[in-house]
């Protein structure tokens, strides 16, 4: 990267991602919460555990629903961040210019 621009930029990516990346983790910690949760109730085999299972599972539905989403910002957002270093590098410090790479549609 060169100048400040990029190194901002790079800057704020990093933080973006390490605050998705912690998202998911902690989504991922109430899930083996969850789990151990609903296999206690599993195990237990009482009427009103196994029912409460329900609303568990729908629960750890959700928060998978949420790391995927999760990911899928993540992704687009690296690829953005690619695209736009990727156009800010297209002179070398010599001042000629860089032909970029065009892949077929």
């Amino acid at each position: 990267m060169e100048g400040n621009g990029g190194a901002h930029l790079d800057g704020k990516v990093l933080q973006t991602f390490q605050k998705s990346f912690v998202q998911v983790q902690n989504i991922l910690d109430q899930n083996r919460v969850l789990i151990n949760e609903i296999n206690q109730n599993h195990e237990s085999k009482i009427p009103d555990n196994l029912s409460k299972n329900v609303g568990l599972i729908r629960e750890l539905n959700n928060n998978i629903k949420k790391v995927v989403g999760l990911y899928s910002d993540l992704s687009s957002n690296f690829s953005k961040s690619i695209d736009v270093n990727s156009s800010e590098g297209d002179s070398r410090s010599d001042g000629k210019a860089v032909q970029k790479r065009t892949r077929p549609a």
